[in-house]
């Protein structure tokens, strides 16, 4: 059994929600999102706590009847464990996946099929479900991407800058024949 949870407003990153990726190579490919939780957001931090304790609860038969003192947990820190990564600064996360492609909406709640609205960096809401697994020698606690809403836009993780933002101050003059230049306002040229 599964503990869903709707939490936000949070920021993601490695976002792969449009197609699946592997993330070693050699296991099979998913959708997945990294979901940074601000620590001083304490009512998320103890909404997504109370559903892993839960999951936790529900997966005592899966751990045989006792809960392992080396569960797994989801819930990361990342001034512990990406301390060389300043967008992890001051976050838990998790990392939530999963086979099926998520639902992926905007604010409006209308669809986002525009690969480039949905990236690293952007702000929103997610839906996951936290179940107990016991696999390989390893158990805990894992969480499944169910849906995700962007709420607003925020600065790209990734590094890329969106194609609409590097030419935001450029105006194409329809009445300039092609092959020659204008001066924009600090008196550079632009051929």
């Amino acid at each position: 059994m599964s503990i869903k949870v709707v939490f936000g407003e949070v920021r993601f990153s490695y976002a792969h929600v449009f197609e699946p990726t592997s993330i070693n190579g050699n296991d099979e490919p998913k959708y997945s999102v990294s979901i940074l939780i601000p620590k001083q957001n304490k009512e998320v931090v103890e909404k997504v706590k109370k559903a892993i304790n839960e999951a936790v609860k529900e997966g005592v038969s899966k751990f045989g009847g006792k809960i392992p003192p080396n569960l797994k947990n989801p819930l990361r820190d990342g001034d512990v464990e990406r301390p060389d990564d300043e967008s992890y600064t001051g976050h838990y996360f998790l990392n939530a996946n999963c086979k099926t492609k998520p639902g992926v909406i905007d604010r409006y709640k209308k669809p986002i099929v525009d690969t480039t609205e949905f990236y690293s960096g952007c702000y929103g809401y997610a839906s996951v479900s936290f179940y107990a697994f016991h696999s390989a020698g390893n158990k805990g606690i894992a969480c499944g991407l169910n849906n995700l809403m962007k709420t607003r836009e925020g600065e790209n993780l990734g590094g890329r800058a969106r194609a609409e933002d590097d030419f935001a101050d450029i105006n194409i003059d329809d009445n300039v024949e092609e092959g020659f230049y204008t001066v924009d306002e600090n008196d550079d040229y632009i051929f």
